[in-house]
């Protein structure tokens, strides 16, 4: 997650939509006094050698929750308050809930929100690989009959959407548009630069078929029926 107070916006990190790579290369633009969340080790050594800051301002103060000149670095005892995959909904209680300033509050109402969103099909084939990329695996069916698929709703669509189920974000880019999404919301924020992705979290993926190559009837049911509200959200199909 990143939470931007100079260009103003927030950026929801979801699970294998390249979301790592988006967020380094926004972290390159963050101010001492942004919000910067912990990355693996591995993603923490891409961000440095392409010259971003690292993890910053994700544990707030005791007694002064939300106030943006009260956060100081992280003490690595207990949860965070700030993570790598929170909810927009969340980010939101921490800044407006109690103990939140009156700045807190202003600068939620009026920051730029937004995260990637990916076809769940692809989505769900990139999990696989990532997932179960030691020999011996699972095969693909039994890991989508699996419980370890639910991560995809939870590190997705549970995380831009309100209660209700409304879209809590002002815009949803498509990972299969990224590049060109990317730069339109770059150039309305008025960050100075391009965004250059490295490619983090890649490599683990053998099969590079198109996933309707890949998936049997069978599992392409599976991936229709728990993800039939992000395939009509957004129109994605086999």
């Amino acid at each position: 997650m990143i939470l931007n107070r100079h260009y103003r916006f927030l950026f929801v990190k979801t699970a294998k939509t390249a979301g790592t790579s988006v967020e380094i290369a926004l972290s390159k633009f963050a101010g001492a006094g942004d919000i910067v969340t912990p990355i693996s080790a591995e993603d923490e050594r891409i961000r440095k050698s392409a010259g971003c800051g690292g993890p910053q301002n994700y544990r707030v103060s005791p007694g002064a929750r939300g106030a943006w000149n009260s956060l100081r670095r992280w003490i690595p005892l207990g949860k965070p308050d700030f993570y790598n995959h929170i909810s927009v909904s969340e980010v939101r209680r921490l800044l407006t809930g109690a103990g939140g300033s009156s700045a807190d509050g202003e600068f939620w109402n009026s920051c730029y929100k937004f995260c990637v969103e990916r076809n769940p099909f692809d989505r769900a084939i990139s999990l696989y690989y990532w997932c179960c990329r030691h020999e011996p695996r699972i095969s693909l069916t039994e890991f989508l009959e699996s419980p370890r698929l639910d991560v995809l709703r939870h590190h997705g669509l549970d995380l831009y959407t309100n209660a209700d189920g409304t879209v809590a974000v002002d815009r949803v880019l498509r990972y299969e548009n990224l590049a060109e999404e990317l730069e339109e919301v770059r150039q309305l924020l008025g960050l100075p630069e391009p965004l250059m992705l490295p490619r983090a979290k890649g490599g683990h993926r053998r099969d590079l078929r198109h996933y309707s190559e890949i998936m049997t009837a069978h599992d392409r049911r599976i991936i229709e029926d728990r993800f039939q509200q992000e395939l009509s959200l957004w129109n994605y199909a086999f």
